[in-house]
């Protein structure tokens, strides 16, 4: 019998903890801002809130893994021990971690807490897994250069260790997150947990010209159009130009197969529908994946709805060929939806379902609505404001309207269908969500 993965989800906030685990994941992570890669605006750095976040995933059979993933310098490793050990009484699952020295200090402070380590120690090999477990590492995050091949290779020099790889999200401009650039172009290290994202910058490439340093400059970003930047490169090419976003729901099966033990979403700093609609997707793969049902190709269509640079399978494959992109593509662009709302509350004397607008609808409109227990599609007939008076459209972000539409549960999220481009995802957040984990 395949054994059955864990899907493993991100969460910056109590409520992206809640959807994830109400759409089907086994666990999440999160990070202590002052030890991880995401410094700002993340829930958990309160202790009252992270001891809710644990609480609640073990009273509901979950998993809460730990985050802390930086490359500390001299400073937090002298206060992490003490900073560390009032988090450590609440019983988190596992530490993720890649620095030696704090690794080495978590074993001796808490021999009995679980390690896994992070995609920022760059593992890419099976001796290097095995180095790892000798020092008490139970599970590896593989770096996201692999292939199929060397996965599997991992697999098989190092079987007793558990293996996890990313599927879906955000792609790194550096090696799995070691990056330089935000540091270097706005002084905010990504190591540190301070990244600017300067590689997914809206860039506009200009006709060279010298400023009076010297420089040649060729590089615009969109929000500073008169800082003009020079644009270096060597025989391979430039490398501050996006990255495509990772997705894998189609290699799902080969992965289970192959024994990977967990499969990990990105994206921290996300909205909760990002972890519904992924978590969603990347479970359905797996319960098919496991019974031995062949890929549903609709998925693709679900995850083409969410905002996205471009969706690449990373280096899991390194050459496809056309057919195989053109097939890909036609299935990607069927089904493709809009998140326009989040329900907030059921009035019980009308029935009447009151929504959180994100973007503009309108009777007429083909919606879904998306719950843990399955998606429903209806054609959106009647809408009301907040004074009971009927309209046509939901005019977007910071209106709330009233609908009628079929709810099993108190809590959905509502996309409407349409061929259009996915907007830009709005984060809570100007820190770092391509760095590892």
């Amino acid at each position: 019998m395949t054994k059955i993965p864990e899907l493993l989800a991100p969460a910056g906030s109590l409520s992206m903890l809640r959807t994830a685990f109400d759409f089907g994941a086994d666990a999440i992570y999160a990070g202590q801002p002052r030890y991880s890669l995401r410094v700002r605006n993340n829930d958990f750095g309160k202790i009252e809130v992270l001891k809710n976040g644990i609480d609640t995933a073990h009273e509901m059979g979950k998993k809460f893994y730990l985050v802390s993933n930086l490359l500390p310098h001299g400073g937090k490793t002298r206060t992490y021990i003490k900073d560390m050990d009032p988090v450590i009484a609440l019983k988190p699952d596992a530490l993720i971690m890649s620095d030696p020295g704090l690794i080495m200090m978590a074993r001796e402070a808490w021999p009995d807490m679980p390690i896994h380590l992070s995609v920022q120690a760059n593992t890419v090999n099976g001796a290097s897994a095995k180095f790892w477990r000798s020092v008490g590492i139970s599970r590896v995050i593989l770096s996201r250069e692999l292939s199929f091949d060397e996965i599997e290779e991992v697999r098989q020099d190092c079987p007793e260790m558990e293996l996890e790889v990313f599927v879906h999200g955000a792609l790194c401009i550096a090696y799995s997150g070691r990056c330089l650039l935000s540091g270097y172009m706005s002084h905010r290290d990504s190591n540190q947990g301070a990244c600017t994202n300067a590689c997914r910058w809206d860039y506009k490439v200009k006709p060279g010209q010298q400023n009076t340093s010297g420089d040649v400059v060729l590089l615009q970003e969109a929000r500073r159009p008169d800082d003009l930047m020079p644009m270096e490169e060597d025989e391979h090419g430039t490398y501050i130009m996006n990255s495509k976003d990772l997705r894998a729901v189609e290699h799902i099966e080969r992965l289970t197969k192959m024994g990977v033990d967990s499969f990990k979403i990105e994206g921290r700093t996300k909205s909760p529908y990002y972890v519904s609609r992924t978590v969603q997707a990347y479970r359905a793969a797996m319960n098919d994946a496991v019974a031995g049902r062949p890929f549903n190709t609709a998925l693709l269509g679900q995850l083409e709805g969410l905002a996205n640079r471009g969706y690449t399978d990373g280096f899991y494959e390194r050459h496809h060929d056309k057919d195989y992109q053109l097939y890909m593509r036609g299935h990607s662009l069927s089904g493709r939806s809009l998140y326009v709302g989040e329900t907030l509350e059921i009035d019980a004397a009308t029935g009447r379902v009151k929504v959180d607008v994100k973007n503009r609808f309108s009777v007429g409109d083909k919606i879904e609505i998306i719950e843990p227990n399955g998606n429903t599609d209806v054609v959106l007939t009647e809408m009301w404001n907040m004074k009971g008076e009927s309209i046509d459209v939901a005019p977007g972000s910071g209106h709330f309207v009233w609908l009628k539409i079929p709810m099993a549960t108190t809590h959905a999220f509502i996309a409407r269908y349409t061929q259009e481009p996915a907007p830009a995802e709005v984060t809570t957040s100007s820190s770092c969500s391509t760095c590892g984990d």
